[in-house]
This record gives C-alpha cells, structure tokens and sequence, in this order.
C-alpha cells in the first residue's frame, strides 16, 4: 500500500535544520507505569515504531490526528537525536465495522477503505506527519497473517471452534492461558478484561471458546463475506489482533522499541498482540520494550468516536480554510498522554498563538535562540512534553515582541526548531524595521 509524501527534508531535524543533537528520549511505559529511555544506546543506531493504523472509514478525526502527531513528535525527537528511524503502519482494510458500514451506506467495502485511506494520506500530509516507511494493508498481508496462525495453531497456542448454529465450524482462536505474561501490558484484572473485550470487537459469550478472553485469529469464511485461501484454515480472514503481531514481526523484528496506539488499544488490542508474538517468537521477548498510549479527544463532553458519530474530521476544518499547521498546533499544546476536549476556544488559542509566533519570527532579533532549542529539546526528550516546550516558545516570543534581545538568528533559530521539532511551519514575514 502507497505511504504519503514526506516533508521535506530540509524542515526535518537531523538533515541539518537543527545545530547540535537533542538528548534520548524518555517515554511513560503502559506496562510498568514507569518512565524509560527509548530508542538505541547507540545514537547512530535505529529505533523502531509501530503504531496501529486506521479501519478506513470516517478518516480522519481528531481523535486519530492526536495520536499520529503524537508518535510523529517521537519520530521527530530521535530524528533530532541523531537515530535512524524504522517506523511500521498497517491499515485493517478488513473488518466487521468497515464491513458493516459498507452495507449500511451501500458502497463497496473496497471502494469504501479505498476512498477512506486516501482521506488519510492527504490528511496526514496536511498536518506534516512523517509517514511510515512501511505502510501495509491487512489484505496485501493476509498470507503473512495466515502462517502467523497455523504457526499458533502448530504451538499449541490455538485451536479450532465448532459453528454456532447456522455457522461454519472452524473459526481459530487463540489461548490467552498458553502466554505466562498474559496481563502484563495492561495490569487489568479479569472483570475489566472481559467488560473492554465486549466493548471493543472481543466475544467472550462465544460458545465453544477455552476461555471468554480467547481471541479471534481466524475467520472462516460467510456468505456474502471476503475471503482469502489459506491452506489448512480454509477460506476465510484474519482477525483484528493478529493481524499487527504479524505485520511487526515481519517488518521490524523483536523486540520493538515502541508499540504505540490510543489509550483505548491498551486492552484487548495490544495485550493481545504481545501475547500473539510471546509465542510466535519466544526466544525474542519482550514484544515491545516501551508501550505507549496517547489520550482520548473528546467533544461535548464524549470520547470522540466512530460508534458514536461524535467526529470532528481533519478535512472539514481544512476545507472551511483551516490553516493546517494551526490544526496541529492546536493538537500539540495538549500532552499527548492527557485526554482532552476539542472546542471553539482551543482552536481560537491555536490561532492566536500561531499568528504570535509569526509576527515574532519576523522580529529582527530577540533573546538567545540557542537556549530556547535546548528548551525544546529537554522538554520534548521528558516524555514528550510538547506543552511545555510551547510555553517555552511563547515566553521568547513575548520577549522578542517586547523588543528583547540582540541575537539577530534567534527569530529564524527559534523559527527552525518549532518546524522541526513541533513541526508547525509558520511562515516567514518580512522582518520589521
């Protein structure tokens, strides 16, 4: 499947935008509640990312933008570290919510993930996120997937489920009791985990099943439903949580050094998927050597979210005439662990903001510009603490509006570090004077 355009590389850290190197970056970790360096010791080294992409329909709202700029401000700090930078995407272009919308609207559910995921790529390229080098469909992998569960199923660490009356028998799903570390992602007790099971695409009432938590690997095929042959498992299609596991192991290897994602893929999404690749690849874990799980965007008072309908969609604040860099700014100025609430007020700050920053980029001098990226930079390495690496820049930019300081580059160096590290790009003006 075909990424989108990068930016260029000239508003890049770590392609000569920035002097100097940002220091290693330290993530929280979902699995222990502590904080841990990311990426390689080596800073020459390669760090690798995995963040779960979209089911292609209703692409792309707020709440999906909040977690890709998230993880495009990781990339961006290891970038400015001096790392390489690895980073996996899949798209689950086949599912039962994109299925079911398909045949509630009457479009084609190709047709359908198609138009979605192109949705995605301009928005992505709007907002100036980095894009993966790797950016995989689950039906351009579904042979990949497939070997993952006759690989489970080899192990012991699967098995087969007669059909519910007027269904096939042989549906495969995986045995959360095969995996000693099951539970360690989340740290959820037993009852949490089966009321998020029901909640997000699990089935534990499904009869037959070794445990209700047990996960579906394999779906064998229905009437009226794709499918895909895969030897031994018959006709049928992946199912949701395997199909990541696959998808990282092949691309990126194991361990990862951070699994990412919103926080409501903590469980059963990515406790599942550790589980898968504990026994796919038990010689090489931990599946991840960080997790990380960006907040929820709510509006009026809701989780923003599909099921609800409660969006507000990145394209139509950027048809209205929405200045794209002001839509990320607007994301940015919320840590990226914290919940938060879209509304009027914190776009009009973005706007307000972004309009400060310009006219003090066009200042002709102001306070140390080097000490305003250092800001940045210790900021953003303790856990990604945008907002405070904004109100960094927002104190230098109230000096430099209030005639402070002779460094003569700090308006472009200051200028330079918000696009390469925040990446907002705020145009230049004619200086003053």
């Amino acid at each position: 499947m075909r990424s989108w355009p990068a930016p260029a590389p000239s508003t890049l850290p770590g392609e000569g935008l920035l002097p100097g190197r940002g220091p290693r970056v330290v993530l929280h970790d979902t699995a222990t509640g502590q904080r841990h360096p990311t990426g390689p010791q080596d800073v020459a080294g390669e760090a690798t990312l995995y963040v779960c992409g979209i089911t292609p329909y209703d692409a792309t709202h707020l709440g999906h933008a909040n977690t890709y700029v998230a993880f495009d401000l990781l990339g961006r700090a290891w970038r400015d570290a001096g790392h390489r930078v690895r980073y996996v995407q899949n798209v689950t272009d086949v599912d039962d919510p994109l299925l079911e919308r398909a045949t509630a609207t009457g479009v084609d559910w190709q047709e359908l993930a198609a138009s979605q995921v192109q949705l995605f790529r301009d928005d992505m390229t709007a907002l100036a996120v980095v894009p993966p080098e790797q950016y995989l469909g689950v039906v351009e992998a579904v042979d990949l997937v497939a070997q993952g569960v006759r690989d489970l199923l080899a192990a012991g660490a699967a098995y087969r489920v007669a059909g519910r009356e007027g269904e096939p028998d042989g549906d495969v799903y995986f045995a959360i009791g095969s995996d000693p570390a099951f539970g360690q992602v989340s740290g959820y007790d037993e009852a949490t985990m089966l009321r998020l099971s029901a909640e997000r695409g699990g089935d534990p009432d499904r009869p037959g099943k070794q445990h209700p938590l047990d996960p579906l690997l394999w779906r064998v095929e229905r009437p009226g439903e794709p499918a895909w042959d895969a030897d031994v498992l018959g006709r049928g299609r992946p199912g949701w949580h395997i199909e990541c596991t696959a998808i990282a192991l092949q691309h990126l290897g194991m361990p990862i050094d951070v699994q990412a994602g919103g926080s409501d893929l903590v469980f059963p999404h990515h406790e599942m998927g550790a589980a898968h690749a504990d026994l796919l690849r038990p010689d090489a874990q931990p599946f991840a050597r960080v997790y990380a799980h960006s907040g929820m965007v709510a509006l009026d008072g809701e989780k923003m979210s599909k099921s609800r309908g409660n969006l507000v969609l990145v394209s139509k604040l950027l048809a209205a005439g929405e200045d794209a860099a002001v839509v990320r700014l607007a994301i940015v100025a919320h840590h990226w662990r914290a919940d938060w609430e879209w509304t009027d007020a914190v776009l009009g700050e973005a706007r307000d903001r972004f309009a400060t920053w310009r006219r003090a980029f066009a200042a002709p001098a102001g306070p140390d510009g080097a000490a305003v990226l250092a800001a940045v930079r210790a900021r953003l390495a303790d856990d990604l603490d945008a907002p405070a690496a904004i109100a960094a820049v927002d104190a230098w930019a109230a000096a430099a509006l209030a005639g402070s300081g002779d460094d003569g580059g700090a308006p472009d160096l200051v200028r330079r570090t918000v696009l390469g590290l925040l990446g907002v790009a705020v145009p230049v003006e004619d200086r003053e004077g």
